[in-house]
């Protein structure tokens, strides 16, 4: 938010990813724990809106939508401002979810903003 204040340029996080690690999330992450890049889960571009959460346009929302080419247990997912490397703005842990080959796998990952 600084830098884009301050007419930085950054680049934005528009990014997705998944993983199978479950190692807990930390604040000194830097990427997901086991990121897939084959499989037709590799990183991938994220549809980027704004919603509303409670008050206007408070939330970002990254949305992407995998077709997977070969089965796959994920357990982490991360929003990322590259296609490869890059910075990570976060990463998330959850139960496994099996995508068995020739399935989708539809990732929502909000990110609420508050003026307080």
């Amino acid at each position: 938010m600084a830098a884009r204040v301050g007419g930085i340029t950054e680049d934005a996080f528009t990014y997705l990813s998944v993983g199978t690690s479950s190692t807990g999330e930390l604040a000194t992450n830097t990427t997901l724990g086991a990121e897939i890049t084959t499989g037709g889960l590799e990183r991938a571009a994220a549809t980027v809106t704004r919603v509303t959460t409670t008050v206007a346009n408070d939330t970002l929302q990254l949305v992407h939508e995998w077709a997977a080419t070969a089965e796959h247990l994920v357990r982490e997912c991360g929003a990322f401002n590259l296609g490869a490397a890059g910075d990570m703005l976060a990463r998330k842990t959850f139960g496994l979810v099996t995508v068995p080959n020739g399935d989708h796998l539809k990732l929502t990952y909000k990110f609420p903003f508050s003026a307080a």
